[in-house]
């Protein structure tokens, strides 16, 4: 049975099975992996964990253009199968295409329902924020996350033309409401 478990050093190898497995070089949605991450050895890989625990921080002070985020992993048997992302708020950007929380799952988990069970996880924690609703957002083609969306109370409110493509807009009520 799959966890969502906090970001942790530990495993490291796991990880990069995990990411070899979607391929190197492609973005992750949901794990917060920038491009000058440096993942591969132990210091880096431990140093990219700490960035993600500490950006939940909201003592914290990120960059003008970062918003707080909160980061789990999806985890079953100590093996990595994806990653989800809730951002404590939106800002313009999100607003127009990112949304409140961001998932993937590695090629080779999908069609088990993870993703669902990773988007059902982090709503109540959403709500705990005090966020009422939360903004998730899917490529039009994906019919995957859109069956994900939906299933966890998504009401699409547009499709849209974004920076990022052409995207399917939801807003989900929390328990929060």
């Amino acid at each position: 049975m799959a966890d969502l478990i906090a970001p942790t050093a530990r495993l490291h190898a796991s990880w990069l099975r995990s990411r070899d497995d979607w391929g190197a070089g492609v973005h992750q949605d949901g794990a917060g992996l920038r491009p000058e991450d440096d993942v591969d050895s132990p210091d880096g890989f431990a140093a990219w964990v700490r960035r993600l625990l500490r950006e939940a921080d909201p003592a914290e002070p990120l960059p003008e253009d970062r918003v707080h985020c909160t980061y789990w992993w999806i985890v079953e048997d100590d093996e990595v199968l994806g990653a989800i992302a809730l951002r404590h708020q939106l800002n313009d950007f999100l607003l127009r295409a990112g949304g409140h929380i961001g998932y993937g799952v590695r090629p080779s988990a999908r069609r088990r329902g993870l993703a669902s069970f990773a988007l059902g996880g982090v709503l109540p924690y959403a709500a705990g924020l005090g966020l009422t609703r939360v903004l998730v957002t899917c490529d039009v083609t994906n019919e995957g996350s859109r069956r994900t969306i939906e299933r966890n109370g998504g009401e699409l409110e547009d499709i849209r033309d974004t920076e990022i493509g052409r995207l399917r807009r939801y807003w989900i009520t929390t328990s929060g409401s």
